[in-house]
């Protein structure tokens, strides 16, 4: 037998309903706040995410999937969208028609890493990015728009934690002393750690290694290093979510893994996913459209896994996919009439299954209870005469009896 590959997995029937609430709800939420959906390719050039994201990053290092196409082009599976959405966005000349574009896009990544409970090497994620504003209430906006989305959803114990990274002026002392300081513990760092003190230090601040955490602490704080702009910009974003009433924590330990972001980074974290405890991530990059070859535009947004979201979302929250009605039939005439009420009910919107193979009312009930259909609507050769079926609440246990020309209409009164 034939398996999924390690690390794609199917998303069944059964599961589908959690992952539609998601989307539909970011959605809603998006879109009210101005947002735009926007569709981008699955693959894309190699040097997007090489130069977009970072040489020294653990996805182009480590995790993306690349080879080349019969014409010799590197092509990479795309491990994020931030830059794709950059590319897309610069490639159309969307600035032109307006400087400032509110996009957001839900579809599939591709990481090679290792797989794990909510996270896999083929997941889904929906991306939040505002291109063409500086402003800080740019980002206090993005923050409270996702906070509303987990209120939406029903995860009332997300905090969100933000932080500065500062910018091309500030960043660099602050990596010299960082360098500096974990220097002198570097025998105490792991394996990836001492490469990355070598390429890119602030990515050893989010190493979750025991030993790596107690050199950390040690470390110095960016936020000691920042220059006055972006101080002041850090300050007005913080103000900005207090007039919101968006309640924040500030960790001055918070790093992000690509090298694009700089000044205001967040997550959005839960206590119930252990030491992975972020469900999203985001920030300001201010120099990405102008690193991947375009002009020189500001951006802020975020990702979201959709796996790990749909693992924490309450059960009444859901909108489960079940048939909302059931028809069984028995005999041949009968089943034919069930086949055309199930179909005109159909196109009215309503789910509605039959039985295809004319088992026995038993069989057919069983069904209907495994589908946890609301209700069935029982038809035979005796009531096609008599012009009438029964309805059979499946939760109140209760039935009665109905004109079977009216039936589509009771069903979709009672929906």
């Amino acid at each position: 037998m034939i398996k999924a590959v390690r690390g794609f997995k199917d998303i069944l029937p059964k599961e589908m309903p959690r992952f539609q609430f998601v989307e539909r709800t970011a959605r809603e939420v998006y879109e009210s706040f101005g947002f735009s959906e926007i569709k981008i390719p699955v693959l894309e050039r190699t040097e997007l995410f090489s130069r977009g994201i970072g040489e020294a990053t653990d996805i182009v290092e480590k995790e993306m999937y690349t080879f080349e196409d019969r014409s010799g082009d590197s092509l990479t599976l795309r491990p994020e969208a931030t830059a794709s959405m950059a590319r897309a966005y610069i490639e159309h000349h969307l600035y032109a028609r307006d400087p400032v574009a509110k996009l957001y896009f839900i579809g599939p990544m591709f990481r090679y890493e290792r797989p794990q409970k909510g996270r896999y090497r083929q997941f889904y994620q929906i991306d939040v990015e505002i291109f063409g504003v500086a402003h800080p209430m740019a980002d206090a906006e993005v923050m409270v728009m996702l906070m509303e989305f987990f209120k939406q959803v029903g995860l009332d114990d997300v905090e969100l934690q933000i932080n500065s990274l500062g910018c091309e002026e500030c960043r660099p002392g602050y990596k010299k002393q960082l360098t500096r300081v974990l220097q002198k513990s570097v025998s105490r760092l792991c394996a990836d750690c001492k490469r990355r003190l070598e390429t890119n230090p602030l990515r050893i601040l989010d190493c979750k290694v025991e030993t790596c955490q107690e050199v950390i602490a040690g470390a110095p704080l960016v936020m000691d290093f920042i220059c006055d702009k972006c101080s002041a910009h850090f300050e007005r974003v913080r103000e900005y979510l207090k007039i919101l009433n968006t309640s924040f924590t500030l960790n001055p330990r918070m790093v992000r893994g690509l090298d694009y972001y700089t000044r205001t980074v967040f997550e959005a974290v839960t206590p119930r996913l252990g030491s992975q405890n972020a469900v999203t991530a985001g920030g300001r990059y201010d120099y990405l459209m102008r690193d991947i070859g375009g002009p020189d535009i500001p951006g802020i947004g975020f990702a979201m896994g959709m796996e790990r979201i749909a693992l924490l979302i309450p059960e009444e929250k859901e909108k489960r996919g079940f048939p909302n009605l059931f028809i069984a039939a028995l005999g041949e005439r009968a089943q034919a009439k069930a086949f055309e009420l199930a179909n005109h009910l159909h196109l009215k919107g309503i789910r509605a299954e039959i039985d295809y193979e004319g088992k026995s009312l038993k069989a057919q009930m069983r069904r209907a209870n495994k589908l946890r259909a609301r209700y069935v609507l029982i038809i035979g050769e005796d009531e096609l005469k008599a012009g009438r079926a029964v309805l059979r609440d499946m939760e109140k246990k209760v039935q009665e009896e109905i004109d079977l020309n009216e039936a589509v209409e009771v069903v979709i009164g009672r929906d």
